[in-house]
């Protein structure tokens, strides 16, 4: 016997949105919600998302629609126009996911709620196991979920897909059946129709069986988390990884800091991550290379700078730029170059030239491969790669580093790093004063 109140507390006035996809286990939960709307005054908000990889979807998004009609409920619904190159799973489960916590800021309201049931976990930490992953991976999901600001609640957790299609059938509740369910070519969908009918023949209850195996790995995980919190506050500072004391930690350690520091990235359950990409991170991190970075899964990078590590959302790149000077040039890193009249200052922030030994106009661009430039004070010339490596400048600064070059592309200047032989001396005769400082 199905009873949500049993397992999870409703408040008087509790504002809900559920997650609907048509299909028999999404529709029993709104079905078994309805049935306490009026004890609890519920306000329930129906959430769905049509895939578009059907032609029945646009069926079932209009079924949906009218049901909600019938049953005066708020009805949300988005369609997916157009896939990347990621998985398509994992691609539509974060477009999914990105949609109802939209709908749940728009509403104000206190739980998202999913049809998540005890053969969905099964399934999930069968998957972790193969794929690797850590004890919160190795648990599939919580029931509850914090969000900050609301909670993913998953209440059919105790039940069986099966159990769930009685229901609907004791209640007379109409469903769609989504045919991609039931093709091979999809991972979860194999484990569901052959490994699953093995275990529920050892054991009928397997499923709560995993669900203490579950609990059991979130009891650990707890317990671990409070020595990855102190390992946290020796390792990280403003946000990044002082590999030198990293490498300090124990190894186990090493990798929950790993996990913990990119599920600000990722989903609660850490879908899109194994066991392969902590060990090229952990590889990464213990290399002799100062400057480098590995792309992760959903435009993630994974970015080591000399003794910093970090992990950063890869946002669009800034393209090249070249920008003819005129008296002033605003930048991309928040900088800009001015023409000034005086000053006494001598650092590398400050270039004085000679209109007559180059060629006007001034460029200020980015750099480019082959970029070298005549030092001050040294015979011949540099790459302006390699002074961008002893002065240890990140990858993602070298990129947007401004560089100063004449009309025939002769770098002139650096600016805030160095100076070529084209600088002069407060004493020297010069008409050009450029002046590199933040923008105000």
């Amino acid at each position: 016997m199905i009873n949500i109140e049993k397992n999870f507390k409703f408040n008087m006035n509790d504002r809900i949105v559920i997650g609907c996809s048509c299909g028999p286990d999404s529709m029993a939960l709104l079905d078994m919600l309805l049935k306490i709307r009026n004890k609890y005054n519920l306000d329930i908000i129906v959430a769905h998302v049509n895939h578009n990889v059907r032609k029945e979807s646009y069926e079932e998004a209009e079924f949906l629609k009218k049901y909600c009609d019938e049953k005066s409920l708020i009805f949300e619904s988005m369609i997916i126009e157009n896939y990347g190159d990621d998985n398509f799973h994992n691609e539509a489960r974060n477009i999914r996911y990105n949609f109802f916590e939209d709908i749940v800021h728009k509403y104000d309201a206190k739980y998202l709620m999913t049809a998540h049931h005890g053969d969905d976990l099964i399934e999930t930490i069968l998957m972790r196991i193969v794929r690797g992953s850590n004890l919160n991976g190795y648990s599939g999901f919580k029931t509850v979920v914090d969000m900050d600001g609301y909670y993913i609640v998953r209440p059919l957790i105790y039940y069986t897909k099966a159990e769930l299609e009685e229901y609907d059938k004791e209640n007379n509740v109409k469903y769609y059946i989504d045919s991609s369910n039931l093709k091979d070519k999809y991972t979860r969908n194999r484990y569901r129709k052959y490994i699953l009918p093995f275990l529920k023949e050892e054991e009928k209850d397997v499923h709560l069986k995993f669900y203490k195996f579950s609990n059991t790995l979130l009891e650990a995980s707890k317990f671990i988390d409070k020595a990855r919190n102190e390992a946290l506050n020796r390792v990280v500072q403003n946000d990044k990884i002082l590999v030198d004391k990293f490498l300090l930690e124990d190894s186990y350690i090493q990798r929950d800091i790993l996990y913990y520091l990119l599920s600000e990235f990722y989903q609660d359950d850490l879908i899109l991550l194994n066991d392969k990409h902590i060990d090229i991170i952990l590889n990464l991190i213990n290399s002799d290379r100062a400057n480098s970075y590995i792309n992760l899964p959903n435009e993630v990078i994974a970015r080591k700078n000399y003794n910093n590590f970090e992990f950063i959302k890869e946002v669009n790149e800034i393209s090249n730029y070249e920008i003819e000077f005129d008296k002033i040039a605003l930048l991309p890193n928040n900088h800009k170059i001015e023409m000034i009249n005086d000053t006494d200052d001598n650092s590398n922030n400050i270039c004085r030239l000679n209109s007559n030994e180059i060629t006007l106009p001034l460029i200020v661009r980015t750099r480019k491969i082959g970029d070298k430039i005549a030092v001050k004070g040294l015979n011949g010339t540099k790459k302006v790669k390699d002074i961008f490596i002893d002065k240890k400048i990140s990858l993602a600064n070298r990129d947007i580093w401004p560089i100063v070059v004449d009309s025939l592309g002769k770098v002139v200047w650096i600016p805030g790093i160095k100076k070529s032989k084209f600088d002069k001396k407060k004493i020297d005769s010069y008409d050009i004063i450029l002046k590199y400082s933040e923008e105000e």
